[in-house]
């Protein structure tokens, strides 16, 4: 899916930063802009979202505060104590019409930040003091769909050899797995595929590999001997939705290795109302925004007897092919 970028805005402050050649160096023919900061671009007014996406520009540059953040109440945390994210990249390459992204930024382009070593740091720091972390990497972007030409996972699987007590998340649609497949699998780190029903990838997740591909990739990540946690989350309720949603399960029965498959995480469509309001205003286009939400505490979701109905139905389905044990239900 991944097309080359024709503009490259670049922070005066890393334009000689050996990470910042080494990406330049995949993208000859793209113009070169400098910067002062990414947010005199990222952040301009006016900006329009859909028409970006249509060719986003990448902006490089470096991450100078916040390093870890707070996991959000909108995404389970496996029962971890210090549940943080961190953002190397700001957007997606994919186009997934219920992206909370396309309502959190005001541009569609692609910031990555060059400076890891700072992130590092500061993952060591937190360890030091608070003796375990669990660190979801892909959280505001997807990680490893960038990997051949922004290498972090690599870098932090590496990194993560050196900290026993920090445990990773790497959440990703893409089929980049073979960029990762040398490396040893740790005990500390999950590869979490999100994952939909064909018709429903086809039609609202666009530019993301098919489900055929993405499981191959998972069939190898389980067989090279990585945790591998599959995450159907948001369950989407469109036309036909049940025959989709209990098909996907029947085939994961059936393609996957039972043993191999450390968790299956399931969640209903839930979102910051005021993402939302903006989501719809840019992307017009979209059925399953214009749904007859509940809205409680700035949160929209489906209705609680929706989203019974939908968790129930998955979670049934699923527990024909896997353990109970494995079916981890977000009802938040």
């Amino acid at each position: 899916m991944f097309k080359s970028f024709s503009h490259i805005y670049i922070e005066e402050s890393i334009k000689d930063h050996f990470r910042t050649k080494e990406i330049l160096s995949r993208f000859p023919n793209a113009v070169k802009i400098p910067i002062r900061h990414y947010k005199d671009s990222f952040n301009r007014n006016s900006q329009n979202f859909r028409i970006q996406k249509e060719t986003p520009k990448l902006i490089l540059a470096e991450k100078k505060e916040h390093f870890l953040y707070p996991g959000s109440g909108f995404a389970p945390n496996f029962s971890n104590p210090h549940f943080y994210y961190n953002t190397l990249a700001l957007n997606c390459i994919y186009d997934c019409e219920y992206c909370y992204l396309q309502g959190m930024f005001p541009s569609a382009n692609l910031v990555l930040f060059v400076n890891w070593e700072d992130f590092f740091t500061a993952t060591k720091e937190f360890l030091e003091k608070n003796k375990s972390l669990y660190l979801a990497l892909s959280y505001d972007t997807d990680l490893l769909a960038l990997e051949s030409f922004f290498p972090a996972t690599k870098a932090w699987l590496e990194f993560a050899k050196t900290e026993p007590n920090l445990s990773l998340e790497i959440r990703t649609k893409s089929t980049n797995y073979s960029q990762i497949a040398k490396i040893p699998p740790n005990p500390n780190v999950i590869l979490a595929w999100t994952l939909s029903p064909q018709a429903v990838s086809k039609a609202i997740e666009h530019g993301t590999p098919s489900l055929e591909a993405r499981l191959k990739a998972i069939k190898q990540a389980i067989n090279d001997g990585w945790k591998v946690r599959i995450c159907i989350d948001p369950i989407l309720q469109v036309p036909d939705w049940r025959t989709h949603y209990q098909s996907l399960a029947d085939i994961l029965g059936k393609e996957l290795n039972l043993e191999g498959i450390l968790d299956i995480s399931i969640g209903g469509f839930r979102m910051n109302i005021d993402f939302l309001k903006r989501m719809v205003d840019v992307r017009k286009d979209s059925s399953i925004l214009f749904h007859d939400f509940e809205k409680k505490d700035k949160i929209v979701s489906y209705s609680q007897l929706e989203t019974e109905e939908i968790l129930n139905l998955m979670s049934g389905a699923l527990q024909k092919h896997f353990s109970p044990s494995q079916i981890k239900v977000s009802y938040s």
